[in-house]
């Protein structure tokens, strides 16, 4: 499995972005995202920034990975908090899928063997 990093672009040279991830430095390709700016916040897959986020969502996406790494760790006391938007409610169907549901069923034809 892939996990997209949220890091802050400190300084760009070419192509080449140099990016910290909490205490880590990482060099970052983000020929993707020529307006990418020192400053910026870019979601990182595999060494390539693929879109940039506003500072609050780099926010909930590395206190999730946090609450994940805290799982892995065998301390699950914050995992509510670091997934409050997702506690407490019910999965909710992207809305074509929905809305598939809720269409009336065609019936299908009758299978005929020759």
């Amino acid at each position: 499995m892939c996990l997209g990093l949220p890091m802050r672009i400190e300084t760009i040279a070419g192509w080449s972005g140099h990016c910290r991830y909490g205490d880590a430095h990482h060099v970052v390709d983000l020929s993707l995202l020529p307006e990418a700016r020192p400053g910026d916040h870019v979601l990182v897959f595999l060494g390539a920034g693929r879109r940039l986020l506003d500072a609050d969502e780099a926010a909930r996406i590395a206190q999730a990975l946090a609450a994940v790494e805290a799982v892995m760790r065998g301390d699950a006391t914050s995992v509510d908090a670091a997934f409050a938007d997702l506690a407490g409610r019910e999965p909710m169907l992207p809305p074509h899928l929905a809305a598939a549901l809720a269409a009336p069923h065609a019936s299908k034809p009758e299978e005929t063997t020759p």
